[in-house]
């Protein structure tokens, strides 16, 4: 079976970013309906060497980003929305919806042989092809990282189920 880079990409990105929308969202109300400051969310670990909630959810939105931008070959604008708040969250997640979402099938055409380098912090810059970045390095950090998100909201008691997880089907 051969289906569309898009398909498994901008599409996917797209999916679980409504969903960890709606997370938000939850998360937001059941403060509110249990009269407590939604910003506690914000610094919510599993252990002390993670990275808090906020940057998780910040670092799912660039990886869809910066994901969608490298298989379509165009250059990344700079991103909207704060960590700072759940408000600031979620204008982060709707900024990547739209630019992942303005991405379009004739950009990605060509994708799965694009080369597709991601620089290092230190060490030689990662060199794959469109295919092998979505499969070997995109998608897996972004469900890393959604899924730690969906599983921080979990553990603080938020109401949520795999339902929640998987979306509309």
């Amino acid at each position: 079976m051969n289906l569309p880079i898009s398909t498994v990409s901008t599409e996917l990105y797209v999916r679980m970013l409504r969903n960890l929308m709606t997370w938000l969202e939850r998360a937001d109300a059941q403060a509110s309906a249990r009269r407590f400051d939604p910003v506690g969310f914000l610094s919510l670990k599993l252990a002390p060497d993670m990275l808090p909630f906020k940057t998780q959810v910040v670092i799912a939105c660039e990886l869809a980003r910066i994901g969608a931008a490298k298989l379509a070959g165009i250059e990344l604008p700079a991103a909207a929305g704060s960590d700072d708040s759940l408000d600031g969250l979620r204008a982060k997640v709707s900024d990547a919806i739209t630019f992942v979402e303005a991405i379009t099938s004739a950009q990605l055409e060509g994708a799965a042989v694009r080369e597709v380098v991601v620089p290092q912090r230190q060490g030689a810059a990662l060199v794959f092809t469109g295919e092998s970045f979505l499969q070997r390095y995109s998608l897996p950090n972004f469900f890393f990282h959604v899924t730690t998100i969906y599983a921080l909201l979990r553990h603080a008691g938020v109401e949520l189920g795999k339902a929640d997880y998987l979306g509309s089907l």
